[in-house]
């Protein structure tokens, strides 16, 4: 939307060290009830569920001491990411108060900022100035929770038009005593974005690895009962196909068409046919949804979601 107001906007991905593990118990009770405003049997349960724990380190018969955890939440549990999140809501005041936005997925933090360099009060230097200043906050308020910003895995891409992104003066961001260049390619929540947002570096990715996969299960598959084989269809490949795809849409065919190549393989491989083989009887025998209609399948399902 900023590009097509003809601004570029700056994304920069923070990386935080360990994040999960630093969370501390009594700053998170604390926040728990006077920022989400949790009191009685309610904030006891969650005291109950955080504190009293233990761990210790065994090798073979040999076992450490018994170590009382205050920090830390269980990072593969339900509850973990949910409580990392409410951990950083007074993070969103720092950055807000600089003007930026941002978006927090557990311990994935992104902030953006439109790079308006039309307005009469907004240049490259004062831009550059305004993220520096926000960057050492969110450090200073991260130490003072523990937690510890990796400056030199923070990466930074700007994203617009090629003529957008190829007029802008900004080459890196400060921070940290140490200058970020800015990426051509950043990986941000799994999904390899590029600075025109055409992801071609994402599907290449996608298929190289989902190729990989497919001759390994190529090979397992004479052993493999119909069902069972397409279970390693869908766990290994499919879900790759459909991960994130809703930002493919309007994508040009041409790219699209890479993808399909990977789901056609996929089925010829699971009904055992060769390569020269019609490909849409087998697909609707498998009830597969081509590429591009599963693209529009997510859209629709996130729209009817809102």
């Amino acid at each position: 939307m900023t590009a097509d107001a003809g601004s570029p906007s700056l994304l920069i991905l923070l990386d935080l060290s360990a994040a999960f593990d630093t969370v501390d118990h009594d700053i998170l009770l604390h926040r728990l009830h006077t920022t989400i405003g949790l009191s009685n049997s309610v904030y006891d349960w969650f005291s109950s569920f955080l504190s009293g724990r233990t761990e210790h380190v065994a090798l073979g018969k040999a076992k450490s001491d018994t170590h009382i955890v205050t920090c830390g939440v269980p990072q593969g549990s339900v509850l973990g990411p949910t409580l990392f999140t409410l951990y950083l809501l007074p993070l969103g005041r720092v950055i807000s108060t600089h003007g930026l936005s941002f978006h927090c997925y557990a311990d994935d933090t992104q902030l953006y900022l439109k790079m308006d360099f039309n307005h009469p009060n907004h240049s490259a230097l004062s831009h550059s100035a305004t993220l520096t200043t926000c960057l050492e906050d969110i450090k200073a308020w991260m130490k003072l929770n523990f937690l510890q910003l990796n400056s030199s895995k923070t990466e930074a891409i700007l994203v617009g038009t090629p003529h957008q992104v190829s007029t802008s003066t900004i080459t890196s961001i400060s921070f940290s005593d140490q200058d970020i260049a800015l990426s051509s390619v950043v990986t941000n929540l799994g999904v390899k974005m590029d600075p025109h947002l055409t992801y071609d570096t994402h599907i290449q990715q996608l298929c190289k690895t989902s190729f990989y996969h497919l001759r390994n299960i190529a090979k397992l598959r004479p052993l493999l009962t119909l069902a069972d084989a397409e279970k390693l269809v869908h766990t290994i490949v499919s879900s790759r196909l459909d991960y994130c795809n809703a930002l493919l849409i309007r994508i040009p065919s041409k790219s699209i068409q890479k993808l399909q190549y990977v789901q056609n393989s996929a089925a010829r491989i699971l009904m055992r046919v060769r390569k020269f083989n019609h490909i849409t009887p087998i697909l609707k025998t498998l009830h597969w949804l081509p590429v591009s209609l599963r693209i529009e399948y997510k859209i629709s399902l996130l729209t009817h979601q809102c």
